[in-house]
């Protein structure tokens, strides 16, 4: 039997804790035996972001020093396991596990899918839902075909999220387009960062859907923040907190 060492974002950690929890029974309920190492932190996303590229070297060593030991290290986040995959050689190059770490880092959906090749979700969730596709796990984990590529269509999430009785996805004008949050970017471009949001709230609304789901915690709050705002009749569930919720009824 493999290790699996789960890594939560600190946003998820600190905000929305159940969506850990849901990623954590979810995985055991689906028979992967899963290690959640309490000394980990921070994956040091926001501080690169942001310029301080010294500042996140130690954040990425003790990252490697954690999971390194784990078979594969899964995240309910697309832009924490890029960041690993696609970000760390600049501060780990060369480093004994480091080859090794980036290749077996996932997020959670393309975890299920490309690795447990799980291939059957039983459960029931008789919603309307709405699937944002977030930026990095669209374009640099290719968890879906985004719409500049001439290939096959494919789409990791809406794959597990298909296999739900009752459970119908909407179709949106504009399916891969960016909610405006972008971390540092909605801190430093308040105004246009909230209009990209409306944006594509409305196209949500205009396809029906009563949830929204993604697999990125960060951008479902952007999202979120707007629709509590607007009192708008949405919600906003992490895929995982539906998995988990239609396994349980």
């Amino acid at each position: 039997m493999p290790r699996v060492g789960l890594f939560i974002p600190c946003y998820i950690d600190q905000f929305y804790p159940q969506v850990g929890l849901a990623s954590w029974r979810l995985l055991r309920r689906l028979g992967i035996e899963v290690e959640f190492p309490e000394e980990q932190t921070c994956c040091g996303q926001p501080m690169a972001n942001s310029g301080c590229a010294e500042c996140t070297r130690p954040l990425a060593e003790k990252f490697l020093r954690i999971f390194g030991k784990y078979d594969y290290v899964v995240a309910p986040s697309g832009s924490c396991v890029s960041m690993v995959r696609n970000h760390y050689a600049q501060w780990l190059s060369g480093r004994e596990g480091f080859d090794h770490l980036r290749a077996n880092t996932f997020e959670l959906c393309e975890y299920l899918v490309d690795v447990a090749r799980v291939s059957k979700i039983d459960g029931d969730f008789p919603c309307k839902v709405g699937l944002h596709m977030s930026c990095h796990g669209l374009r640099e984990l290719r968890l879906a075909r985004s719409s500049e590529l001439m290939v096959k269509p494919f789409n990791k999430v809406r794959f597990l999220l298909g296999q739900l009785r009752g459970i119908e996805i909407v179709e949106l004008t504009r399916p891969d387009e960016c909610c405006g949050f972008g971390g540092t970017f909605a801190v430093n471009e308040e105004a246009v960062s909230c209009l990209m949001g409306r944006d594509r709230l409305a196209d949500h609304e205009r396809a029906g859907a009563e949830i929204i789901t993604g697999f990125d915690t960060s951008c479902l709050m952007h999202l979120e923040g707007l629709i509590r705002r607007e009192k708008k009749p949405l919600r906003v569930m992490h895929v995982a907190e539906i998995l988990e919720q239609a396994r349980l009824s």
